[in-house]
């Protein structure tokens, strides 16, 4: 059925990776949808197929049978270029290595992306100072990632994952390599975001950053065992000055 309010349309997804051996199905006909303004956490233990779930929603991998409508556009359908595109324009990522380049300045970081798609320096900058001023590093802007502390650099990752002002957040264990306290605000920094009508994917195996979110969906063999709303939403912190 048709949702004009889903962001993100799964239909009898499967994911079957083969050699000449073993065929082993990471994924089996699974079907969900996520609307608009949604915050979706998806758990499973290790070899569940929530990674190769992940990989399939930011366009890094393609399903080998059932479709994924993404913002209204066919993922599988799409060739190598269109797939770069596509993860550029409506995909933010924020992954559990933060992925910053370290030598460079949190605001150089920011900016990266920007430059990528060719906007003005001027807008760049303009753009990669508000952004990090809403994760609360304002102060922080001209500081190498190497001089920041793990939930800092994350934050800077999710500041870079914004400025294109992208269609979903995909996290993929935003909070696995930060201590707990800085785990409890890089979670009030995506609660604040959803806030703010930002739709969040995020991975996770830590049930208490799962409860962060409004919905949980579990994934076991390959197929979505449970899906349902969080009952223990946190009140998010307010970063924008």
């Amino acid at each position: 059925m048709k949702n004009n309010n889903a962001i993100i349309q799964v239909d009898h997804l499967s994911k079957i990776y083969k050699t000449e051996a073993v065929e082993t199905t990471a994924l089996s006909d699974i079907s969900f949808q996520i609307d608009k303004g949604e915050f979706v956490a998806i758990m499973g233990p290790s070899g569940s197929g929530k990674s190769t779930l992940m990989h399939i929603l930011g366009a890094l991998d393609l399903p080998t049978t059932g479709t994924y409508i993404l913002d209204g556009e066919n993922v599988g359908k799409l060739n190598d270029d269109e797939l770069a595109d596509i993860r550029n324009r409506k995909i933010g990522f924020v992954f559990q290595a933060y992925n910053l380049l370290p030598r460079t300045t949190a605001l150089k970081n920011v900016m990266l992306p920007m430059m990528y798609a060719g906007v003005s320096l001027e807008d760049r900058t303009v753009k990669a100072e508000k952004y990090l001023k809403m994760v609360g590093l304002g102060d922080r802007m001209g500081h190498t990632s190497n001089q920041l502390s793990g939930g800092q650099q994350q934050r800077v990752a999710i500041a870079r994952a914004l400025v294109m002002n992208p269609s979903i957040l995909l996290a993929d264990e935003p909070t696995g390599n930060i201590a707990t306290i800085q785990a409890e605000e890089v979670m009030a920094i995506f609660q604040h975001l959803n806030g703010e009508g930002h739709t969040i994917v995020m991975i996770t195996h830590e049930p208490d950053i799962a409860e962060h979110a409004k919905r949980i969906m579990y994934i076991r063999d390959g197929k979505i065992q449970k899906d349902g709303n969080s009952h223990k939403q946190r009140k998010a912190r307010r970063f924008v000055s």
